[in-house]
């Protein structure tokens, strides 16, 4: 026993040791400042595992725009505020290309695909996806009488429930699904086909665990978390889940691929890219890029953008008002006979403006998506040691009162100029900016704006009987801000 207390005294005294070296060498090497670590758990009481992205505005006050942590024993540099995330994402985006370390991530993509993926891999998988989905009509024509068309299954969908209470998130998650299986795999699913419910189920619980402090605590220490049970190894199940069914639509393309025929989805034309490059053996159009390339966009292009429209609705319905200004724009542009296009947004400040104006309230991602520096830089005065994570808190710039007059208010004016007309801000960034932003950001704007007039042009949104208002805040905080689950009556106008 003298023995095991004498090991652990040391052991202590040699991580207290170890942390003190640490801070020392930080201010040699002009690191940013922050809080002081703990041996072994870092800043881990100072983060806690829920809505991270609050405590990390109150450490800003204290050390500034930018500053450093320690999740376990890693560096983890914060870029808080419009002003330094613009100047790394998008000034001097080349010197932060690279995806950076986040343990959930890490463990479910591994390198491959396009989110996780860096170098070379990276920049020839984001090149071939970018122009393949172009082809099958992203920004186009095709795409969006497609949109459209998915809208109006959406709206006999919801015409069916009769104006009687629903929670819509799986219709939502289903019809932007069918818009992004189109472009992948060339089909279209019944919302009530249970391989896609199936599926559907697994994102949504996947997202909500993957902000639960499970998750939260994974990324801190993935060693350990590893070997524990807990929501963590659900939502690796559930990812687990997805991936499978990514790679079974691959096997289905690859036995009836024809090599003469010209591609009719995305899968195909990587099934033929890979044809092309067999006897490359640098090449990344493999077999395991494709299913990881594919699960990455199914997902992206899924739940965030089903999440994101019925968000809107909720806010729509706690403003009256601006629901109103929307069907009198819709009314006057659209009229109520033909379907709403792309071309009317144009005429439609107002919409776009409380469109835009609700993905800056929602704050779906709030602390960003991870980067990495490519070697030493200098950044505000400080230094910013190679290979060190970083965080560019997207919540940071969504709310920051010198770009927004209101930032904690839901206010569509903070994107209409003094005419009325729709007003873009640099700021408004929640896709991430930058040459690493979401590739799918025209598609999913495309989709809201399509499937939110098309439901509005038909119904009043009220709140069921009993219910006075719905909570906008979060159900949970963590990698997502993700909105509680309500009920919405469908009232036909």
């Amino acid at each position: 026993m003298e023995l095991l207390a004498s090991a652990t005294l040391f052991l202590f005294m040699f991580l207290l040791f170890l942390v003190a070296w640490k801070r020392i060498e930080a201010k040699r090497r002009n690191f940013p400042p922050g809080p002081l670590p703990l041996p072994l758990i870092g800043n881990l009481l100072q983060l806690g595992s829920r809505n991270m992205a609050e405590r990390l505005k109150k450490m800003s006050e204290k050390y500034g725009p930018v500053f450093m942590v320690y999740l376990g024993l890693d560096q983890a540099v914060i870029l808080y505020g419009y002003d330094v995330v613009k100047t790394v994402l998008v000034d001097r985006g080349q010197e932060f290309l690279d995806r950076g370390s986040f343990p959930t991530s890490n463990k479910s993509n591994g390198e491959l695909g396009i989110f996780m993926s860096n170098g070379e891999r990276w920049a020839q998988l984001r090149r071939f996806s970018l122009t393949t989905l172009r082809n099958f009509g992203m920004g186009k024509k095709s795409l969006e009488e497609r949109i459209q068309e998915e809208a109006q299954h959406l709206v006999e969908a919801l015409r069916a429930r009769k104006g009687q209470p629903c929670n819509p998130a799986t219709l939502f998650s289903g019809a932007t699904s069918n818009v992004i299986s189109h472009i992948l795999f060339g089909e279209r699913f019944d919302y009530q086909d249970p391989e896609l419910l199936r599926i559907l189920h697994f994102l949504q619980e996947g997202f909500l665990l993957e902000s639960s402090s499970a998750a939260q605590l994974y990324n801190i220490f993935p060693r350990i978390m590893d070997y524990l049970p807990g929501p963590h190894q659900t939502f690796f199940r559930h990812l687990r889940g997805v991936l499978a069914f990514a790679d079974r639509k691959v096997q289905e393309h690859e036995s009836s691929l024809d090599l003469s025929a010209v591609p009719e989805d995305f899968t195909d034309a990587f099934l033929l890219k890979m044809e092309q490059e067999k006897h490359n053996p640098r090449t990344e159009f493999t077999r395991e890029n494709l299913v990881m390339t594919v699960n990455d966009l199914f997902l992206a292009g899924t739940e965030t953008t089903g999440i994101t429209l019925r968000y809107i609705l909720m806010v729509l319905l706690e403003h009256p008002a601006v629901e109103a200004r929307i069907h009198e724009e819709i009314d006057r542009v659209v009229g109520k006979v033909r379907p709403p296009a792309m071309k009317d947004r144009s005429q439609m400040p107002y919409t776009e403006a409380a469109i835009h104006e609700a993905q800056r309230f929602l704050d779906l991602i709030p602390l960003g998506f991870v980067r990495m520096a490519r070697q030493d830089v200098q950044l505000a005065g400080f230094t910013i040691p190679k290979g060190a994570t970083i965080y560019p808190i997207l919540s940071s710039v969504l709310n920051d009162p010198k770009q927004y007059k209101n930032p904690s208010r839901f206010d569509p004016e903070h994107f209409l100029d003094e005419n009325g007309d729709f007003k873009k801000s640099s700021a408004d960034m929640p896709f991430s900016a930058g040459k690493r932003n979401c590739l799918g950001e025209g598609l999913a704007r495309m989709e809201l704006f399509l499937f939110l007039t098309t439901i509005l042009q038909s119904f009043r949104l009220m709140h069921p009987p009993g219910v006075a208002q719905i909570n906008l805040t979060p159900e949970v905080s963590g990698v997502g801000h993700i909105p509680r689950q309500a009920s919405f009556c469908f009232c036909p106008r």
